[in-house]
């Protein structure tokens, strides 16, 4: 089968599953498990491969992790380190202990209990944070916990990985030895620190959009290919990559880049875990795993939530986290699959075991929405909503030459929070230096807008150089944000017509203000009194914006004959009024 027609399959799939989930409230994620079984090789047979589809669909987390990396500063993580020692190195190894010796009372040989007890313990850092954002959770302090927990299960995920090796009794000849490894990670942390950011930057100023996403995407690959070529987790290398980038004015436009890429490569991940579901196993022994599936659940939810409550996180909120990460993880096949390899774990085991991981993932969603109709509440608590820490800014300034800075530091002098856009990087750099707050990006990208805090702001004052740049900043924030006051700035006559095309009234020409001024002095230099000065300067204002009016109006406005004509009927009006004025 062609890759095209793969392509095929895999899209059609998931446009007619996931809405109907959607529909009914079980959660994209629901939907793309259902398609990937319905399509895979135990109901259609669309999709014969689907271990190998699983592997490319691996690099939709490795997208997440970056992502999730560029949300936190190193000093926040540095805040966060007992949250990832003490809740997310207990919940691995309670979970681990109490399903290993549940398994040992069932008669399993230790070294199996031990092997399935630390790959259960795992929960699906892709689900999980998935399922967070869905519900508006992650960004809140319950949140920040959750995430905590799933960044220890990623940063154990090699350790248990070379103690099933050791407890095979076989060694892998071909991994590299562990001062490379290190050195490797030193050099992707010097790379991050001072590389990075100057790439970007040429990037931006001699490269097209295009260009940007390929220097996102290669970034990314780059660092999670190195990491893994040493033996280490993709995803770690691509976390630690956005960490090392959250500072940099780049944060929100690689974001913007790779957003498109990790939901698509997502949703390709949950459909290959569907397919990699044996329905026939089920069938099978209905009992037994949908069983297993509900213990795994019951005793992480259990765990967790004890280990929130320890953690003085009132109320009965930490269940619902708990609910959350509840299910079997991904990293759990990456186990079971060396754990067979190595003669450790028989295969049979190993079917039983991913099958429960995904009957897991697929009850998580259903357990959730359950609960929350059991507590009465709405899937996004309003309480969340006021957690997160972060101040929004009232305005976003769009072009932050020396036009914009003039607002931004009036602004800032009177404490009104702002967020300016430039897509120059060198003007940012300098601009930093003086604190203040300006990122790269191009301000007509919707998700960058989102990112920039634009649903939180009242007013979006248009700066940009360009006029054409405007238009279209104008045009998609009156297409999302229509209640959003805009002030644009505009090079011409012609630009506030199109403006008002485009349903912006408010605008500053860029040039008039500042001629009017010129003009003033110019008639007092020339022997007029202030006076009589500023009332010729204030006539022939009030009537350019009378005559701005008049070629709106107009039914070809943008005709440059009928400009002229209403341009020439407008001199010999003023000159009427000046000659009036005169003889009065």
């Amino acid at each position: 089968m062609s890759a095209l027609t793969s392509g095929v399959i895999f899209l059609s799939a998931a446009v007619i599953a996931v809405p109907i989930f959607t529909r009914f409230k079980l959660g994209a994620i629901l939907g793309y498990l259902a398609a990937g079984l319905i399509i895979g090789p135990s109901v259609l047979g669309l999709i014969h491969d689907p271990e190998q589809i699983l592997h490319f669909a691996e690099l939709g987390v490795v997208f997440l992790l970056f992502i999730i990396g560029l949300e936190l500063e190193p000093e926040k993580l540095l805040r966060m380190r007992n949250q990832i020692l003490f809740i997310g190195g207990g919940q691995l190894l309670f979970c681990a202990f109490a399903i290993t010796a549940l398994l040992l009372l069932l008669s399993f040989d230790w070294k199996i209990a031990l092997v399935l007890g630390l790959a259960f313990g795992l929960s699906s850092t892709a689900f999980a944070i998935q399922l967070m954002e869905e519900k508006r959770l992650l960004t809140t302090p319950l949140g920040q916990k959750g995430f905590s927990i799933l960044l220890m299960q990623d940063l154990a995920v090699i350790p248990i990985l070379l103690l099933v090796t050791a407890l095979a009794g076989s060694s892998n000849a071909d991994a590299p030895a562990w001062y490379i490894s290190v050195s490797v990670i030193i050099a992707v942390l010097f790379s991050g620190r001072y590389l990075v950011n100057p790439f970007l930057r040429v990037m931006s100023r001699y490269g097209s959009s295009e260009v940007m996403t390929a220097a996102a995407l290669l970034i990314v690959i780059a660092t999670a290919l190195v990491m893994q070529l040493v033996g280490l987790s993709m995803g770690l290398g691509a976390f630690i990559a956005g960490i090392l980038l959250a500072n940099s004015s780049f944060r929100h436009q690689l974001e913007v880049e790779i957003a498109p890429f990790k939901g698509l490569l997502l949703g390709l991940f949950f459909i290959a875990i569907g397919m990699n579901l044996e329905l026939d196993l089920l069938i099978a022994q209905p009992v037994t795993i949908i069983g297993a599936s509900l213990i795994l659940i019951a005793i992480k939810t259990a765990i967790i939530y004890g280990l929130l409550r320890f953690n003085n996180q009132p109320g009965t909120h930490p269940l619902r986290l708990a609910l959350m990460l509840s299910q079997g993880g991904e990293f759990a096949f990456v186990i079971f699959n060396v754990a067979v390899n190595d003669a450790l774990l028989p295969g049979s085991i190993a079917a039983q075991a991913t099958l429960i991981v995904g009957i897991s993932m697929a009850l998580t969603s259903p357990l959730v929405i359950l609960y929350e109709k059991i507590q009465r509440r709405k899937v996004q608590v309003p309480e969340y909503d006021t957690e997160s820490g972060v101040l929004e800014p009232e305005v976003i300034i769009a072009g932050f030459g020396r036009f914009g800075q003039i607002t931004g530091r009036i602004l800032s002098a009177n404490n009104i929070h702002f967020t300016a856009l430039d897509n120059n990087a060198e003007h940012i750099e300098f601009l930093k230096q003086f604190g203040n707050k300006v990122f790269y990006g191009d301000a007509t990208k919707l998700r960058l807008l989102k990112a920039a805090g634009i649903e939180h702001v009242r007013i979006m004052f248009i700066a940009a150089d360009s006029d054409k740049h405007g238009f279209d900043i104008a045009k998609t924030v009156k297409e999302h944000f229509p209640h959003i006051k805009i002030i644009a700035r505009a090079k011409s006559r012609l630009s506030v017509l199109k403006y008002r095309d485009i349903g912006v009234y408010t605008n500053v020409r860029e040039m008039f203000d500042s001629s009017l001024t010129a003009a003033q002095i110019v008639l007092e230099e020339y022997g007029f009194d202030h006076a009589k000065a500023q009332h010729l300067v204030k006539v022939f204002k009030a009537h350019d914006e009378q005559l701005l009016e008049e070629s709106y109006q107009s039914k070809n406005k943008f005709d440059m004959n009928e400009l002229i004509k209403v341009s020439n009927k407008g001199r010999a009006e003023l000159e009427t009024l000046f000659k009036k004025d005169h003889d009065e």
